[in-house]
């Protein structure tokens, strides 16, 4: 009784901290992650993203686009990937890609989603070409394009620095950078999941000379393995001082990891309880990011819908096909229609704003 006594006391000197806007500490995260009362840590969160977005749940009309599937990193998580010559091995060319997207685009698309393996055996032209030639055939679509793993590669390959190498692809057509390849910025977790790409101050010096150029981005955690509570508090921290530093992160994701098999039982996945947790945290932790996004692709439709509850602001986009986490074990839908988007955000008892890149509203669902 002591114990949850003293439990319910740390919640309440918890709740005044949110509803005074003290920022909270390490220790508070850590304290919210052992909690079992999921539903104070919801409302909490609850409250916090009313004060900052209103009932107001954003969308946009996406595709994500993958050119290449060949990666000279082998990350244990990773089960998109494969090696040059392997079966099921793919790089297109620009023309290819453009190809696929006149089959599946409609006229609502306002994003292309681009992301893909560090595929050493083509040249950085061809990363920057690739873009380019995109944004020539689809100039009203923005390039939200590679992960801040992916330029630190382009800058190996290139030799040129990350702002090099940002300043050609922003002249191609480069608008803002996605948030994969964060996963734990933690040594020991990188280490554990040979994480064979860009460490922590790579990862974040990326997302700062982003930002330094006047890109604004999306950062990403990928959680549910092997790290402790600890780490994702701390991982949590590394994205908040940055955004103290730069105020460049547009939106935070929190990723929940699939297991490398759709078979797999639900020992080998994240629970809901975990999932709402997760994202009910990550919006009290980081009081300077004005959105949470709640990412169905890894946690499903209706858990997203309870998320929106839980201090979600965003409920992504249509997508129209993912990849990544469905060559895992991801058994959700591989994207969603606008008019399912919309059921699903009203259904929570929020409203619907259709958005762009950088959350300007198009059109908000009354």
């Amino acid at each position: 009784m002591l114990v949850t006594t003293k439990a319910a006391e740390r919640m309440a000197e918890i709740a005044d901290k949110v509803r005074n806007g003290e920022r909270l500490s390490f220790e508070d995260g850590v304290f919210l992650y052992r909690s079992d009362d999921l539903l104070t840590i919801g409302q909490l969160a609850n409250e916090v993203n009313l004060s900052k977005n209103g009932r107001k749940v954003y969308f946009i009309e996406n595709m994500s686009l993958y050119f290449t599937n060949v990666c000279e990193a082998h990350c244990a998580f990773c089960n998109f990937r494969k090696d040059q010559g392997d079966e099921g091995a793919y790089t297109l060319t620009p023309d290819e890609m453009i190809a696929y997207v006149e089959q599946h685009i409609h006229p609502g698309v306002r994003e292309f989603h681009i992301v893909g393996g560090h595929n050493p055996h083509v040249p950085f032209e061809y990363y920057v070409e690739s873009i380019r030639a995109l944004k020539r055939r689809y100039p009203d679509v923005t390039m939200k394009a590679y992960t801040a793993a992916e330029i630190d590669f382009f800058s190996r390959i290139s030799g040129l620095s990350y702002r090099g190498v940002l300043e050609r692809l922003i002249e191609a057509g480069l608008e803002t950078l996605t948030g994969g390849g964060a996963e734990i910025l933690s040594d020991q977790y990188r280490k554990k999941m040979r994480v064979e790409k860009a460490n922590i101050e790579q990862y974040l010096d990326v997302h700062r000379t982003a930002h330094q150029l006047g890109l604004r981005t999306h950062t990403t955690m990928l959680y549910g393995s092997v790290e402790s509570v600890e780490e994702r508090v701390q991982h949590m921290l590394h994205i908040r001082q940055l955004q103290d530093e730069t105020n460049g992160f547009l939106v935070f994701i929190p990723l929940s990891m699939q297991p490398i098999s759709p078979n797999a039982g639900i020992r080998r996945r994240n629970s809901a309880f975990e999932d709402l947790k997760a994202i009910a945290i990550s919006r009290l932790m980081l009081d300077n990011i004005p959105h949470i996004k709640a990412y169905f692709i890894n946690i499903g439709t209706q858990l997203t819908q309870v998320a929106l509850t839980m201090g979600a602001s965003d409920a992504h986009g249509t997508i129209v096909r993912e990849r990544i986490s469905h060559s895992a074990g991801a058994l959700t839908p591989a994207g969603i229609t606008r008019e399912d988007l919309i059921w699903l955000i009203k259904g929570a008892g929020r409203i619907p704003v259709e958005r762009d890149t950088f959350y300007n509203e198009i059109r908000v669902y009354e």
